[in-house]
């Protein structure tokens, strides 16, 4: 049976609010500036991030509800709530990524050993545990929170 490790607990408590300090001193027209052509700028990353939160909350659900659930790969182009979301203001997206993370989190935090054992499959990755797909979001999300500090940094280069 699986523990949560901390490295785990730390991370999904705290990471996310990196992009907090990632974007500060950037204006919203900054952040929704696109810097590479055909790429995603600041926000629809940072939207991107809180979109999929939500689409993680069902995996999870759908891993302790069903017998090792198999999930198609997601793609935020294909999604709807993706291209809603941009339409937001900033500030919706991240008090909806702040808060959603805030519940998930508190919640993942108090599972069950048995629990963080079970299973669901990814379409590139195949059967992996509960853990193992945690480990999968944060990795994901940090690649994020990673060109958002590089677009970020070229933003800011613009101005001076």
């Amino acid at each position: 049976m699986n523990q949560l490790p901390s490295s785990i607990s730390t991370r999904l408590q705290y990471q996310h609010k990196s992009v907090i300090d990632l974007i500060d001193g950037l204006t919203d027209e900054q952040i929704r500036r696109p810097v590479h052509a055909g790429k995603w700028s600041v926000f629809e990353n940072i939207v991107h991030l809180q979109t999929y939160q939500h689409i993680f909350i069902a995996r999870v659900r759908a891993m302790l509800e069903q017998d090792n659930p198999e999930f198609p790969r997601y793609t935020a182009e294909a999604d709807p709530n993706f291209h809603d979301n941009c339409a937001l203001s900033s500030r919706e997206v991240m008090q909806d990524l702040l808060t959603t993370r805030k519940d998930m989190s508190a919640e993942i935090i108090h599972f069950k050993p048995e629990d963080l054992d079970k299973c669901g499959t990814h379409p590139a990755f195949g059967k992996m545990t509960l853990v193992q797909w945690l480990n999968f979001f944060l990795l994901h999300e940090a690649y994020h929170l990673f060109t958002i500090l590089k677009l970020a940094a070229e933003l800011k280069k613009q101005v001076i």
